[in-house]
Parts: structure tokens; sequence; C-alpha cells
């Protein structure tokens, strides 16, 4: 019988072979990766933003437009003016930043506002003032939904930009909701559209900023309101 020839040093370590990737097989893979990424881009952007866009409804028999215009945004007056002068509605309700005052828009968004009808020719507007309480989309929502029901407005069509509008529906219609006011949605795209924001670094920032807010509104903030609405 011949003694172990492994040293005693086998107790403690060993010795192996491995095989590693040279960094120009790594660069190919990526390569690869990225082409094929890139060429599918057709399949998979368009499923990606629209989930973030409310689905286009018909605004119902005298509903009031709501311009939601927390954002300038010159293209939902564009659309609110085409509306008018197809009869959908007699009113336009416009939220607008308060002043010191919360019952005095601020001048400046204000005056903003006011070009911006002027110029779409949209014609008479009625302006909300909200006061910028954080989370402010949701407070602004209910500052408007104290509007409305002084108002008597029982309906109303939201016109809100594309990638912002999904965010917006279900706002309102959890606020507007609890008040037996129905909503109806209409996203409104420029330049930027489900199926071209990939080509530019805006839109991509767009999409991403507006996907981390309908997360959060979604996770933390809706289900605290229809906590407290219940």
């Amino acid at each position: 019988m011949q003694p172990d020839a492994r040293p005693w040093t086998r107790h403690f370590v060993y010795r192996t072979t491995c095989l590693k990737t040279t960094w120009k097989l790594r660069l190919g893979l990526l390569a690869i990766v990225a082409g094929l990424f890139w060429a599918a881009a057709a399949f998979w952007t368009g499923p990606i933003a629209r989930v973030l866009v409310c689905q286009a409804q018909e605004p119902a028999p005298g509903s009031a437009i709501l311009l939601e215009n927390f954002d300038v945004n010159y293209l939902i007056f564009q659309r609110a003016a085409e509306l008018r002068r197809h009869g959908v509605s007699g009113r336009i309700v416009v939220p607008v930043e308060a002043s010191p005052d919360p019952a005095l828009p601020n001048q400046v968004s204000a005056g903003f506002v006011e070009v911006m009808a002027r110029v779409s020719h949209v014609g008479p507007i009625e302006i909300v003032p909200f006061r910028e309480i954080e989370p402010i989309s949701l407070n602004a929502v209910f500052q408007v939904r104290d509007y409305l029901q002084r108002e008597g407005i029982r309906s109303v069509l939201v016109i809100a930009p594309g990638f912002r509008s999904r965010r917006s529906s279900l706002l309102y219609r959890t606020v507007l909701g609890a008040a037996d006011i129905e909503t109806r949605c209409l996203p409104v795209f420029g330049d930027q559209t489900p199926d071209t924001w990939t080509r530019t670094w805006h839109g991509v920032q767009q999409v991403l900023e507006q996907y981390i807010k309908l997360v959060y509104y979604r996770v933390a903030i809706l289900p605290r309101t229809a906590a407290t609405r219940s």
C-alpha cells in the first residue's frame, strides 16, 4: 500500500482550473443583446407607455370639460377648443395655483392660462384656484371637487397630458366618484406618443417620471384616500 502522495496542505487548500471570458466576448454579447433589444423596440415601447395612458372616452351629455393644467400644456386648451366648436360642452374648468389668498388665483399662473385660452380660441373658461399642499395633485382634485359641487356639475371630461392621464383618471375617479360626479378621460399627445417616446431622451425621461409617480400614487396615495373616503 503506497502512502498518500498528496501533501498535508490538501486539508487546507486545493488547486482548481476555471475558464474566464475575455473582454471581446463580453463586448460582443453586450452588442448582440443591445441589438436584439432595439430591434424589438416596436413590440415593447408601445405597451410600456400605454400603461400610463387612460382609455379615451367620449364626453357624456352635459359634461363640463376639466383641463388638467398642473403642468402648463397648450395642447389641452387646443383640444378643448376643438370639442367646444363641436358643441360638446359650454363650460370649461381650469385649476390654477392659488395666491396667498386661497380664494384668488396666482396672477402669473392665471396669466399663462388666459394667454393659452386666448391663443387657442377656446372661449370663456372658469378658473379654480387650488393651494399647493403635498401631495399637490390629490389636494388639488379635492379643491376642484368642492368647486364642482358648488356649481352643481355632475359630469366632467378630464383632458390631461397623455402620459399623465392614467394617474389623473385614477385620482379624479377616486375623489369625484365619492361625490357622485361622473368622470371620463381624454388623453392628449404632442410629439411624444406611446410609439415614439424612445426616440428622444426627453421622451424617455418623461415616461420614467410618470411611471414612478403612477406607482407612488397607486401604492401610497390612492389606498389611503379610499380608506379615508370609506
